[in-house]
């Protein structure tokens, strides 16, 4: 059976000029229709017209919230912008402490500007992300309204690529180590730091309708940065706060709208996907989440036979790769907080909260550490708000509202940021409109709102901020609100020695995220402050040594005696930490380090192994040489540890070695497929061949070994033009290549409708029966390839209506990922599939997950499908109740 398609990516297309923005009221959902934990409660904080189309909140000292606005969004898709005076900072005030908003006025209001996507608020100092730059405004004479004439407007960084598109440049926020935090989604950028340090970071999305970029795609793919490391969008980094020292700590992102960095240091984000892969993750330090590889293509360039899609999304089975945690499946994630102390209680403390706008939700995740990552998983997530505890999803790119304006009011809440105040209270940005996604809005009202969540019967109170004492700097590191724990870390850091009473004090509080901020100022408070934060790298709890080791790194110290001593440490997150500290170390001081770690490296641990690859980088065969020369004794198989290092290593000059151990009779078979697979990433002709000749007959590995050849003979291995040699050996011939053409008919007219099939009652047991007939395309339990969309958990995770209207209207949602396209044979006959790799040959997958291998001499002519691959429910001869049986089934395959 071919392909259910879940997704659309909607078409765009310019319309007439819209109508003028005219603020409106409303723009807020019926407090009711909300679903909270017990002893909270939602309240309406300020809606239209106060501000209109929320993209971004911060919320300063004072309590006030300043927010971006996007009334301008998609100018290309509007023909014209909705407001020509340009898109806007507000900032909004309860005066009157009545647990609302009563007064608003503007900051600022910029005519070029389509759509803020960031803000950040430090006393009177505002950071507004609007790409293609970070802009820097000083309040001067503390008004709360720019004024050119007194007020300083600065580009701290500029050279970020995607105007007036979400895949851009996204919010500045704190870390507890008092550097800035920033992230931008995959139209990557071009810039230079205050030190005069430039950072290249690749992008293959390039869209450029909302303007020309400020650099070229280009010129940056696979090109080093001024730090010697090739980075691809999207990604994250830290930096000082006047812009110097930037730092990449993570990359390969698709379009992460927010990331945040809880007190531990410990950083976590959304992720937006192509196919039924959105993600909530931990973000290891320098780590890649896998959406291009490290030559920046695309994941389905190195996809693997049978491979479901969310570990090819993120490239989950690759050695360079992180964990990338929680993925969940449709959506369309925008802000990220953590919630760690405040108005909610203890049992709140460390919360995760993630805005999933196509969801009408925020998951909230209570943070626990794993091995070298965090439990972020289906367990751990929980609905924090939703407006939509039934699940029944529209207006979103896997399931198009069919009537616009006539849905139900509980789609319309879309989450676009959430944060925490400093009176301990959360509050939730809202878009509010029909459309999420898909480079579109519904709502030329542009009307938007702003939610409070705090217990039953909250009474706010902002705490006085004073920070012309060291007491009262300190003070200000116990607020909720993490920018403004950012100005008491600066001022208790300017105290220097005398603020180390009060922070040693801090350090003692019983919320461990509160006392975990005092450690991070401990290396700037004089020795004894250094000398405090060296004895906690002997602490018997494990977050405290990790947090005592980042902090002096974070503050220039040399931690090398401190690495070489926790090399050994009893804890998988404190030598994680250990390993990708070495990132940047020379090899002479890092690899007796790296060795160490080595023979404590838990291999069944993604992180830990990436880890080691981070801390290994650009220095692989010296790491390799070393860590072969104490662990293995010539001739002998390779202990299981060695043979995953060399997975994450797969230098060059291990490619006979990796041959033997594939080949050894002795070598257990597990051991003998793992090498295969090591030698599949070893960039090298030499590579190539061996694995080809390990292809030849009499190889235990003969299979194995020809799938991985013809895998890379049009990726990683294009270059060193194999098919000679694949000739000889009989693995692959151009001439004696057999194409067969596959199309897929066209759908007839429906004999029956969706509601058809939701108005009958479906019987599960039978539906378990009909469903294998999706196996030809679709993966149940361990039948089927992996051809079209994950079906397990997806009724619970979009609900039943989406699910049969795929099944009946293929047509009407096609998954991204998952749009077809057509090769025109020049023998006649056409194939209609998915296009895995567009080199020579091209590899096209079809009905049944059949994949060939066409040679670009028999292609006429290549096209997209622009309709579903898969059949309907009535060319598969599937009735209404049949369709409402299998939906049953669907129902329980979690």
């Amino acid at each position: 059976m071919p392909r259910l398609a879940f997704f659309l990516m909607a078409a765009v297309s310019l319309s007439a000029a819209p109508q003028p923005y005219a603020p409106s009221e409303g723009g807020s959902v019926s407090l009711n229709l909300f679903q909270v934990p017990e002893g909270l409660e939602v309240t309406l904080w300020a809606r239209s017209p106060m501000l209109a189309n929320p993209t971004n909140l911060d919320i300063d000292a004072q309590g006030r919230v300043w927010v971006t606005e996007g009334v301008n969004y998609r100018v290309y898709n509007k023909g014209g912008k909705r407001r020509p005076e340009g898109d806007r900072v507000v900032v909004l005030s309860d005066s009157k402490g009545a647990g609302k908003a009563d007064t608003v006025h503007t900051f600022v209001q910029d005519a070029g500007w389509t759509s803020p996507l960031g803000i950040a608020v430090f006393d009177n100092v505002v950071i507004v992300s609007h790409a293609p730059d970070l802009i820097k405004f000083t309040d001067v004479n503390r008004d709360g309204k720019f004024d050119p004439a007194v007020d300083k407007r600065e580009v701290i960084l500029g050279g970020f690529g995607g105007q007036d598109h979400d895949h851009s440049l996204h919010a500045i926020v704190a870390g507890p180590d008092g550097k800035l935090y920033l992230n931008a989604g995959n139209c990557g950028g071009s810039f230079t730091d205050k030190t005069g340090k430039a950072y290249r970071i690749s992008s293959s999305y390039v869209d450029q309708r909302g303007g020309a970029w400020p650099y070229d795609p280009k010129a940056t793919a696979g090109a080093k940065s001024d730090d010697g490391f090739v980075w691809s969008a999207g990604f994250s980094a830290r930096m000082n706060p006047d812009a110097t020292g930037v730092e990449i700590i993570g990359n390969g992102y698709r379009n992460s709208y927010e990331h945040f960095p809880s007190s531990f240091g410990d950083l976590f984000q959304g992720d937006n996907d192509d196919s039924s892969s959105c993600r909530t993750s931990f973000i290891l330090e320098y780590g890649t989440a896998g959406y291009t590889t490290p030559k920046a293509t695309g994941y389905n360039s190195v996809r693997r036979p049978g491979q479901p899609t969310p570990r090819a999304h993120w490239r989950q089975d690759d050695p360079d790769t992180m964990d990338v945690g929680d993925v969940y499946g449709s959506g369309s994630p925008t802000g990220v907080a953590i919630y760690e102390n405040g108005a909610l209680g203890a049992a709140w403390n460390g919360t995760l909260l993630n805005c999933e706008p196509s969801r009408n939700t925020i998951f909230g995740y209570k943070l626990q550490p794993r091995k070298g990552a965090f439990a972020l998983n289906e367990a751990t997530r929980k609905d924090f708000i939703t407006s939509n505890p039934a699940r029944e999803f529209e207006g979103t790119d896997f399931h198009r509202i069919k009537t616009p304006g006539k849905s139900g009011e509980h789609i319309w809440f879309r989450p676009s940021d959430v944060a925490v105040g400093p009176d301990g209270a959360i509050y939730v940005a809202d878009w509010f409109d029909t459309r999420v996604g898909g480079h579109q809005t519904l709502d030329d009202t542009c009307t938007g709102a702003i939610y409070r969540i705090a217990p039953k019967g909250f009474k706010s109170v902002i705490p006085k901020l004073d920070l012309s004492s060291p007491a009262g700097a300190v003070e200000a590191l116990r607020s909720p609100a993490v920018n403004v724990r950012h100005l008491g870390f600066n001022a208790a850091k300017g105290f220097g020695a005398k603020a180390l009473p009060a922070v040693l004090e801090l350090a003692k509080d019983a919320n461990p995220y509160v006392a975990a901020r005092a450690v991070w100022l401990l290396p700037y408070l004089g020795d004894e402050g250094v000398a405090r934060a060296k004895e906690l790298l002997k602490d018997a709890n494990p977050a405290n040594r990790r947090l005592a080791f980042q902090s002096l790194r974070r503050a220039n110290h040399d931690v090398l005696a401190a690495s070489a001593a926790l090399a050994a440490d009893p804890d998988v997150a404190v030598r994680r930490d250990v390993a990708t500290s070495l990132h940047t170390v020379a090899a002479d001081k890092a690899v007796p380090i790296l060795v160490e770690l080595a023979k404590h490296l838990d291999v069944t641990d993604k992180n830990s192994l990436a880890a080691f690859g981070i801390g290994a980088a650009g220095k692989e065969s010296a790491v390799w040489a070393a860590v072969k020369a104490a662990s293995v004794k010539n001739g002998e198989t390779w202990p299981t540890h060695v043979a995953r290092i060399a997975w994450v290593l797969h230098t060059p000059e291990m490619v006979n070695e990796l041959a033997a151990q594939a080949s050894g009779q002795k070598v257990p078979a597990a051991q003998r497929t793992l090498a295969t697979e090591t030698l599949s990433f070893v960039e090298s002709k030499e590579a190539a061949l061996a694995m080809i000749k390990l292809a030849g007959e009499g190889s235990p590995v003969k299979g194995e070994a020809a799938t991985w050849a013809l895998m890379r003979m049009t990726g990683t291995w294009s270059a060193f033009d194999i098919r000679s040699e694949l000739k000889k050996a009989g693995v692959y011939d151009e001439a004696k290549v057999t194409v067969v053409p596959a199309p897929v008919p066209e759908a007839p007219k429906a004999t029956y409708t969706v509601q058809d099939v939701l108005s009958k009652k479906g019987d599960a047991t039978r539906g378990g029966e009909l469903v294998q007939r999706c196996t030809m395309c679709h993966q149940v339990g361990a039948n089927g390839p992996s051809y079209g969309p994950e079906l397990r958990g997806f009724a619970a995770r979009q609900g039943v209506e989406s699910l049969v209207t795929a099944i009946v209207e293929p047509s009407a949602s096609i998954a991204l990922g998952y749009e077809g396209s057509t090769l025109k044979l020049k023998a006649g006959g056409q194939i209609d599939g998915l296009i895995q790799s567009n080199n020579d040959p091209v590899v096209v997958k079809s009905a049944g997950g059949v994949s060939q291998l066409v040679p670009k001499n028999r292609i006429a002519g290549q096209s997209k499908l622009n309709r579903s691959l898969m059949l309907s429910s009535d060319q598969l001869g599937l009735t209404a109740q049949d369709v409402a049986d299998i939906a049953a089934w669907l129902a329980t395959y979690n």
